[in-house]
């Protein structure tokens, strides 16, 4: 029988995870070896197994928790509590876009303002001081944001 089952390295080897990663997938009982060898301990994994470590580690890296993973795949989840799950994991995924859509916004706002600071040319001639005011002037988007919108409700 132990020809057909793979052995923990093997698995592991194959996925590109340790074996302690292995065992703590069992330890949250995720994955459970399908035998145990009594004497030396080793763990041995059938296809099923090898499917649903496949399953584990393409939801982790969705950004899943093990409890969440554990969760969907042991078997008392509903087609609507999964479709629910994904479209919650979607949604967060979306708003770390969102974030990462605004923060190169902010970075090609800092990069026109240094372009265009005659200021910055100078930034090794000034003190730590007149450095931390110019940076704070240049990076601090949120400040040169808000002060637009002021100024501009200001003049209306």
């Amino acid at each position: 029988m132990k020809n057909d089952l793979m052995m923990i390295g093997e698995i592991a080897e194959f996925f590109g995870v340790s074996r302690k990663a292995i065992r703590l997938y069992e330890k949250k009982g995720i994955i459970k070896p399908v035998e145990v060898d009594a004497e030396n301990g080793y763990r041995y994994y059938s296809a099923e197994q090898v499917q649903q470590m496949n399953a584990l580690l393409e939801l982790k890296a969705m950004g899943f928790s093990l409890d969440e993973i554990k969760t969907l795949m042991n078997g008392e989840t509903t087609k609507a509590q999964l479709t629910a799950a994904l479209e919650k994991k979607q949604q967060a995924w979306q708003e770390a876009v969102d974030a990462a859509k605004y923060k190169m916004e902010c970075l090609e706002q800092v990069i026109r303002n240094v372009r265009h600071s005659k200021a910055a040319e100078k930034l090794s001639e000034m003190t730590e001081e007149e450095r931390a005011w110019l940076l704070v002037k240049m990076v601090c988007i949120e400040d040169v944001r808000a002060q637009r919108a002021l100024s501009e409700a200001l003049w209306l």
